[in-house]
């Protein structure tokens, strides 16, 4: 029978008519019917007996012209079956097989269930041999039948299944040829195995060299990849910080990254700290200078996020220096970056004198009021210091309040040790240290020249960081007693010591090219309106920022290693 009908539907049409069969068994007699009976029966038995045999002979004669499809054919008792089942049972022949389950007499080529007598194509036996290798083991048929698989695994690198040749159950294969695989890219998934086992290999090993590291030792060195954003490609920087957009000519200042002398600081990457920062809340809490470093690492973690319209401050705010706080949404991470006001930690307050007139004073026994908003943070950084400078805390007569008490009297180093006190009182008695990494940013240099802030003074003519040690500051009379509170406290601080590595940039603040607009006073004397405390974006707090990851990345470290 040709092939082209041998798997046509089983109908009445392809075999005898009903009245034929009607015909053939309308039989008269008792005995013709009961002759008739036992020989359908004996031909049913010899039938599924030869069929069921399990050692058939293949040589009989016999045996072989029932069987056999053609006389030329020399296919084994298990492909005969086949061709008997598939006459029989066309409509099965469309179907695949369950080949997960175990009762399944279908053999996988070059699965080890193979009879050796069975001849296959060689070409497919091959090919089905590479594809059991590719998924680690032979049991091909039920891997493929979870459909949960999603990927399969080869030499640890996980690739779509896609691109795995999947068996058919008809013995052929689909997909690219494994053979052409492994010319375009055997060698490759290894190297690339090893590459990243090299690379997070020599990533553990910075990260051991960064403990115990002083961080804060060590030289700005010009490096040309530098900054992390290009200048004017973040939308996000306030005015007073966008020198760039201000019209500052110069940008060689960028190209600068901070170097300690004891290790190698690795570059801030922002998709790795949005991995990091994923479901929490990191927080500023201070003054302008750490608006600046909070700015800075919005713009870095920004730009590098694909969709950078799922990153938006929650208030749909443009502007950052008239609310007392802002938090920026990176929707993809579920975290936020947060920036809250408070200049002094402790709080600004009204009171009345002996006269009934009212008069600001700042409470050095009470926290500011929205430190109850930012307790519950995963990360927390602090500063204060500049503000301790201005006129009214220097002098600090009729200032500082404790209680009802209002001093009229009181040294402001003395004032800020009774602050930082507040502040590390309340730390220890609201902050979980199992839950939030506490980090305090020290004072960050001025470099004012011919002048203070608000007399004159002036850095424009500053292009290049100090190169020569002795013209640096001394080290701040309130960071030393910022650093004694520390030793008091029995919450841990990670202390931000960025006050040596600022003072060598004098070159890095934007002085007139603070805004782009001047009034009409300032346009008489631009020179006298400089900004030499705030810092140009990109710029120095880049590397504040490349600390804090590397100090995040040294907890996360040193966490893994005592599980």
């Amino acid at each position: 029978m040709a092939d082209s009908t041998k798997y046509l539907p089983i109908t009445s049409r392809t075999l005898v008519s009903d009245l034929k069969l009607k015909n053939i068994f309308s039989f008269r007699t008792k005995k013709t019917r009961a002759f008739v009976y036992v020989f359908v029966a004996i031909f049913v038995a010899v039938t599924f007996f030869l069929a069921f045999n399990p050692s058939p002979d293949p040589s009989s004669p016999w045996f072989s012209n029932i069987f056999t499809t053609s006389p030329s054919s020399s296919s084994s008792s298990s492909s005969q079956l086949s061709s008997i089942y598939s006459y029989f049972f066309p409509s099965n022949s469309s179907k695949s097989f369950d080949l997960s389950s175990p009762s399944s007499n279908v053999t996988i080529p070059g699965s080890p269930t193979d009879k050796p007598h069975v001849k296959k194509d060689p070409t497919v036996a091959q090919n089905q041999t590479q594809v059991n290798q590719t998924t680690n083991g032979p049991n091909l048929a039920t891997q493929f039948n979870k459909p949960e698989l999603k990927n399969a695994t080869e030499n640890g690198i996980q690739k779509p299944l896609e691109s795995v040749p999947k068996y058919m159950g008809n013995g052929s294969v689909s997909g690219p040829s494994p053979k052409l695989e492994e010319k375009n890219r055997g060698n490759n998934v290894t190297s690339l195995g090893q590459k990243q086992g090299n690379e997070k290999q020599g990533f553990d090993e910075l990260l051991k060299g960064l403990v115990g590291c002083d961080l804060f030792d060590g030289e700005w060195v010009r490096d040309e990849t530098y900054p992390l954003y290009k200048p004017g490609s973040c939308s996000l920087i306030d005015e007073q910080f966008n020198c760039f957009s201000n019209g500052r000519p110069d940008l060689g200042f960028q190209e600068y990254k901070w170097k300690p002398k004891g290790c190698t600081l690795p570059r801030l990457d922002g998709s790795k700290m949005l991995q990091m920062l994923r479901g929490k809340r990191l927080v500023f809490v201070g003054d302008s200078l750490n608006r600046n470093m909070w700015e800075s690492l919005i713009c870095i973690l920004r730009n590098s996020v694909k969709d950078q319209s799922k990153v938006y401050e929650a208030s749909g705010r443009h502007n950052f220096r008239s609310e007392p706080s802002y938090a920026f949404i990176f929707k993809d991470y579920n975290c936020t970056v947060e920036f809250f006001v408070a200049p002094f930690l402790v709080q600004e307050w009204v009171t009345k004198d002996k006269n009934g007139t009212r008069k600001e004073t700042l409470r050095l026994d009470l926290i500011s009021n929205s430190a109850h908003q930012y307790r519950t943070a995963d990360v927390v950084v602090f500063n204060t210091g500049h503000w301790w400078t201005h006129d009214k805390t220097a002098k600090g007569q009729d200032y500082y309040q404790e209680g009802g008490h209002v001093y009229s009297e009181l040294n402001v180093l003395e004032a800020f040790r009774k602050a930082i006190t507040t502040w590390g009182m309340w730390v220890d008695a609201n902050i979980n240290p199992a839950k939030t990494s506490v980090f305090f940013r020290g004072y960050s240099a001025s470099h004012f020249s011919g002048g203070q802030w608000n007399s004159g003074g002036a850095c424009d003519h500053e292009v290049e960081p100090i190169n020569n040690t002795t013209y640096l500051t001394a080290y701040p009379d309130k960071m030393v007693v910022l650093e004694k509170v520390f030793k008091g406290m029995k919450t841990q601080v990670l202390y931000l010591n960025i006050t040596r590595l600022t003072d060598f940039r004098k070159d890095g603040h934007p002085s007139i090219y603070r805004k782009q607009h001047y009034s009409t006073e300032e346009l008489k004397s631009p020179l006298h309106f400089q900004d030499c405390s705030h810092w140009c974006l990109p710029g120095v707090p880049d590397a504040w920022n490349e600390i804090l990851y590397a100090q995040l990345l040294v907890k996360q470290y040193q966490s893994q290693q005592k599980m």
